[in-house]
């Protein structure tokens, strides 16, 4: 049995690529703002605890799905 893998180079097996200081505030700003959304859907709307959870769950996936496609779109560009 035989095992079909890709080697790196130890150059490209050992960098690492930094996360830039303003994706990590866009994440931050992304999880604050998720989490208000659930605390204005349940203290202010007062829809209960299910339906805030479901709403900021539905409004954190479609954020995922966004910086998912961002970031496809940008590596296929390079």
């Amino acid at each position: 049995m035989t095992v079909d893998q890709d080697v790196l180079p130890e150059d490209e097996r050992t960098r690492q690529q930094e996360v830039p200081t303003a994706v990590l505030l866009a994440y931050a700003a992304a999880a604050a703002g998720v989490f208000g959304w659930f605390l204005f859907g349940l203290l202010v709307q007062q829809q209960g605890f299910v339906d805030s959870v479901g709403e900021s769950a539905g409004a954190a996936f479609a954020l995922l799905l966004a910086v998912s496609v961002i970031g496809t779109l940008r590596r296929n560009g390079e």
